[in-house]
């Protein structure tokens, strides 16, 4: 009898604990159905690629080629300037004039001088030459052949010096013409005319050379190593493009043609230097914009269609799909466009699952009901076992 009251017991707990199990299992069915009916139906698509030049656009400053001072090499009054600040001046062209009296009268004593000196080699070297025929036939004394030889080199001597001292005259005359050392365009004047000048006054202007003009930027480490694997060696020339700080794109193109021989340890950078011949001179020293530079060769650059792109004040991003099928927003970079596509310079690889409509009710780490999934331009649909059975039965692959 008690036997039989453990099994009634058995079998009455046994009833209780499957009617608990399947009543669990319908709730969590009915959870589950519910979820997939509240969570909102959305689109993916995957990330594809296209061969494209890979570009980075990064920050970038103009600086001129050359930055020459114009200063005084001589002492004396500024008397004329012969341009206007902001001018494009010439290699040669004279900008100022240094009071030249001075300068002219003591070239014209050093030239009276080398004439004066000159006369009387002439005269010695005569002298010598006649007392050369003397001495050979016992004429004169050995000493005095001796003599007028001395005086002849000693006044040889003396034309060297003043023929020198006249050079360098002249070389004081022509510094009153101060002329400009490059080509470029010139700046403020510093010092105006009536003003006396010396050689340590300081610059009396600035001349930035203009053409051609120098574009300098830091590139990450990670893209140069980039950009490197792809053109297959460091050493190699890149088409860049400058974008002004009003956003407008410079219409004429430059060559990356630098690069630094270190990294700047605190940045991860490595700096980089475009040329631009700049013969509109529309590039101005100092401007800070930014460069977008290309790589040689193509490669496969991620795609995703422009529509699942979406923005704000931290910048571009998507949603994508966890391995859980769980949504999570992703911040990205476009480097382009391409018809309907954006191509994606950082954020996402081939193959990411992208949501592409159904994203406005989307929360980041909730549920979402995927109702389609687009085929890109770069991936087919591949038919699974049963299928291929089936078209080979009864499809388009029975002959």
């Amino acid at each position: 009898m008690r036997k039989k009251i453990i099994i009634i017991v058995c079998i009455v707990f046994g009833a209780i604990l499957l009617r608990y199990l399947f009543t669990s299992f319908m709730t969590l069915l009915a959870q589950n159905k519910m979820k997939a009916t509240l969570a909102p139906p959305v689109t993916v698509t995957k990330a594809t690629y296209m061969d494209k030049q890979k570009s980075y656009e990064v920050p970038a400053r103009v600086t001129s080629k050359s930055q020459i001072q114009v200063n005084a090499r001589i002492n004396g009054y500024l008397t004329k300037s012969y341009f206007k600040e902001g001018d494009y001046v010439k290699a040669g062209q004279v900008l100022f004039e240094i009071e030249p009296q001075e300068y002219a009268l003591a070239a014209q004593r050093a030239k009276a001088d080398v004439e004066r000196v000159r006369a009387q080699q002439v005269y010695y070297d005569k002298q010598a030459i006649r007392a050369q025929k003397l001495v050979q036939k016992d004429y004169i004394a050995r000493s005095e052949y001796d003599n007028a030889v001395s005086q002849r080199d000693a006044y040889r001597a003396q034309t060297m010096y003043s023929e020198m001292v006249y050079r360098d005259a002249m070389r004081n005359l022509s510094y009153t013409k101060v002329k400009a050392p490059v080509s470029g365009r010139i700046g403020i004047i510093t010092v105006t005319v009536g003003n006396y000048v010396t050689i340590n006054s300081g610059a009396l202007t600035t001349i930035y050379s203009t053409r051609p003009m120098y574009v300098t930027f830091p590139l990450e480490m990670q893209q140069y190593s980039t950009l490197t694997k792809i053109d297959g060696g460091p050493n190699v020339n890149r088409k860049v493009e400058y974008v002004f700080s009003s956003g407008d794109k410079y219409d004429k193109p430059g060559v990356q043609d630098f690069r630094d021989n270190k990294v700047d340890e605190s940045t991860g950078t490595i700096l980089m230097r475009a040329t631009f011949a700049n013969e509109d001179d529309a590039l101005i020293s100092g401007d800070f914009g930014r460069i977008i530079i290309y790589s040689n060769k193509t490669s496969p650059i991620p795609a995703i269609p422009t529509k699942c792109i979406q923005e704000n004040q931290e910048g571009k991003y998507v949603y994508t799909l966890d391995n859980e099928d769980l949504p999570r927003l992703v911040y990205i970079k476009t480097s382009g466009q391409e018809g309907d596509y954006s191509l994606i310079s950082d954020g996402l690889k081939v193959g990411d699952r992208v949501l592409s409509s159904g994203i406005q009710k989307v929360i980041p780490g909730t549920p979402v009901r995927i109702v389609q999934q687009e085929v890109t331009e770069k991936e087919t649909v591949k038919p699974n076992i049963f299928q291929k059975i089936w078209n080979k039965l009864f499809g388009k692959d029975k002959k």
